[in-house]
């Protein structure tokens, strides 16, 4: 079975937003590193949304670093799945996931391959209520935002995880990996 595996980037308060966090080379590299970790990528509407416009259109040259090159092309190549009930059909390498939640991500798992690499912030937390999800990554940058949105707000119970690896980066980020205690 292929591990469905999730990780964001964090503020230390707690902020997701993902224009609040600075982005740099070395962290695009370990995205790249992560995305190359799955087969597959598992979106809701809002993140397949946001990721659409920000990497699928091509850009004139120098009109992002070259640094965000790799990261572009793994993104746009990666086979995608996107929980939606509002869009009625989607593209860029992607299929639309309807129905029940639990049987159609547990269907995803049973599929051959490396794994499925989950982003964003509601469908996680859906996700973490059916107890899905098998590894979660979360990239803890050194910055206070003072605002939102937060992480698995409204969460039904807890999860207790225990610590797989830790990696520090050159802008004081720290990505933690942690698996559910079963």
């Amino acid at each position: 079975m292929r591990p469905l595996r999730y990780s964001i980037n964090v503020t230390l308060d707690g902020c997701c937003d993902h224009q609040a966090i600075p982005a740099d080379e070395e962290l695009h590299r370990h995205a790249v590193e992560n995305l190359g970790r799955a087969d597959a990528l598992l979106f809701g509407r809002v993140t397949y949304e946001m990721m659409e416009s920000a990497w699928r259109p091509e850009v004139p040259a120098g009109t992002r670093p070259d640094w965000t090159e790799p990261f572009a092309r793994t993104i746009n190549a990666a086979r995608k799945y996107v929980v939606s009930s509002t869009l009625e059909r989607v593209d860029w390498n992607a299929e639309l996931v309807r129905g029940d939640l639990g049987a159609a991500v547990q269907q995803l798992k049973r599929e051959p391959g490396e794994g499925i690499f989950v982003g964003g912030v509601r469908l996680p937390l859906a996700l973490t209520e059916l107890g899905l999800i098998d590894e979660y990554e979360f990239v803890v940058h050194p910055r206070l935002a003072g605002h939102g949105p937060t992480l698995f707000a409204g969460l039904s119970r807890h999860v207790d995880l225990k610590l797989v690896s830790r990696e520090e980066f050159g802008s004081g980020a720290v990505a933690m990996r942690y698996e559910p205690r079963r």
